[in-house]
């Protein structure tokens, strides 16, 4: 092919992945689409990168020696084939929170090598600015996910941690940062600004993820999302790639809305997610089996009294939370809801927005579980059936299912949106302990006389009612 047929081939390339990744992102929206979505994005990258590297071969002329890419390659796929079959599908928030880290890092190393490749004072306007963006957001991507993934794994405490004037400095930081960026743009030979950008950027990812607590990370995992897809449009801008800029344009603004919609689902705005330290996990003792916090005692009750409850039941909403995850008994609830539907019993599902780690969490962990799709139910469309429901199941949630946003306009939680499961006629709750959820308030839910709790771990819990359902 001539250099011109060649660079045209690539641009066509460039576009049918940018279609591609549209299309992938549409069919993620649903459950039933989502694996034919993976399939196109992933086809998508591979038309990507077959364009950049026929693109460096054939019109710059900038690869010259392929060894390098093949070692990155094989040592990249090994590196995710690893991640994908052996990481367990209830750290699925950690892993993506490693991908994110991987992803800013690759960013931030682009963005440097293309400033020592070309020199500050030889790059345009444009290229600066992109490429001082995009080192500072590929920076804070890293580190920020670092800092995610520490407080999800446990290795950072995952309550906020705040000191006077947090907002302020990391404010100035930030406008410090815009204002280093502004500088290389009057004088794009000043390398210490450059690298300081970078600096900044790094201690910036540190800070801003410090004071958010571990129950908010749904909402950072796609504020760090947005990141990312933000530092790999300026990496488009600053390399000229087309399907860079639409590709991170498509991960940016996608990463905000999500983040913006698990905002609204915990009622409360961006901003305070952002900047109010709240999201703290508990981290004290549990309380003892029987005992409220204050006021009336919950009706705590035995395997043998929850089982007879489930036996009488005719229709069954399973209420999964984080604690399903933490107890990995998704298998076990899949196999009591065999049990039930096998004695005539309807059982269903509903996920709350904010359950879990990340969006959508629980939906991942049911599909692992091979439990169908059609069986999942959002908030919206399930919830005014609860009422009509003999036995609500709640796995390990907490605050999802707090009639206190409902009912005390002096809750922190107050106007959240909740599953309605304490309008069943009967509510049975699995639960580790009498310990509250993220909000760190109690549960109206755990005293409400339909209301019956089974203490201790959910996957053995549930596993001992499937067996006295088969007997």
């Amino acid at each position: 092919m001539t250099l011109s047929t060649t660079e045209t081939f690539v641009q066509l390339l460039y576009l049918a992945a940018s279609i591609l990744f549209i299309l992938g992102l549409r069919d993620l929206g649903d459950a039933q689409t989502a694996r034919r979505g993976v399939l196109l994005a992933e086809v998508g990258m591979v038309a990507a990168v077959a364009g950049t590297l026929l693109y460096g071969v054939a019109v710059t002329g900038v690869i010259v020696r392929w060894e390098w890419i093949l070692v990155a390659l094989l040592i990249g796929s090994a590196i995710g084939t690893g991640m994908g079959l052996w990481i367990p599908m209830t750290k699925m928030p950690e892993r993506i929170a490693l991908s994110h880290a991987f992803g800013g890092l690759a960013v931030g190393l682009v963005g440097v090598v293309e400033y020592l490749e070309h020199g500050g004072p030889k790059m345009s306007t444009l290229q600066v600015t992109a490429t001082g963006l995009e080192v500072a957001l590929g920076a804070l991507t890293f580190t920020g996910s670092l800092m995610a993934f520490g407080k999800l794994q446990g290795f950072i405490t995952g309550r906020p941690v705040t000191y006077p004037g947090q907002n302020a400095s990391n404010g100035l930081l930030i406008a410090g940062t815009l204002g280093l960026i502004g500088l290389l743009v009057y004088q794009p030979g000043a390398a210490w600004a450059f690298y300081a950008v970078a600096a900044l950027g790094v201690l910036l990812g540190v800070l801003l993820v410090l004071p958010i607590g571990g129950a908010d990370m749904p909402v950072v995992i796609c504020l760090l999302n947005s990141y990312a897809g933000l530092a790999a449009a300026a990496t488009g801008f600053a390399l000229g790639n087309n399907v860079l800029i639409i590709c991170g344009a498509l991960d940016g603004f996608s990463g905000f809305i999500l983040g913006m919609m698990m905002s609204k689902a915990m009622n409360r705005s961006f901003t305070n997610v952002l900047f109010g330290a709240f999201g703290a996990e508990p981290e004290g003792k549990a309380v003892a089996a029987g005992a409220a916090p204050t006021g009336p005692a919950p009706n705590v009750g035995s395997v043998e009294e929850a089982a007879e409850v489930l036996r009488a039941a005719r229709s069954v909403i399973v209420v999964p939370g984080y604690g399903m995850a933490v107890s990995q008994a998704q298998h076990a609830v899949r196999d009591l809801a065999n049990a039930l539907q096998s004695q005539g019993c309807d059982v269903r599902y509903a996920i709350h927005p904010v359950a879990g780690r990340m969006p959508g969490h629980m939906n991942v962990l049911l599909a692992e579980a091979n439990v169908p799709y059609d069986q999942l139910f959002d908030l919206e469309v399930i919830n005014d059936d609860f009422g009509a429901t003999d036995v609500a199941l709640v796995v390990g949630a907490n605050d999802v299912v707090n009639p206190a946003a409902r009912s005390n306009p002096s809750s922190p939680i107050y106007g959240m949106p909740i599953l309605a499961a304490d309008s069943a006629k009967t509510c049975l709750v699995l639960k580790r302990s009498l310990n509250p959820g993220f909000a760190g308030i109690e549960n109206e839910l755990f005293v409400r006389s339909n209301t019956m709790m089974v203490l201790g771990d959910a996957k053995k819990t549930i596993s001992q009612f499937t067996a006295a359902l088969k007997e």
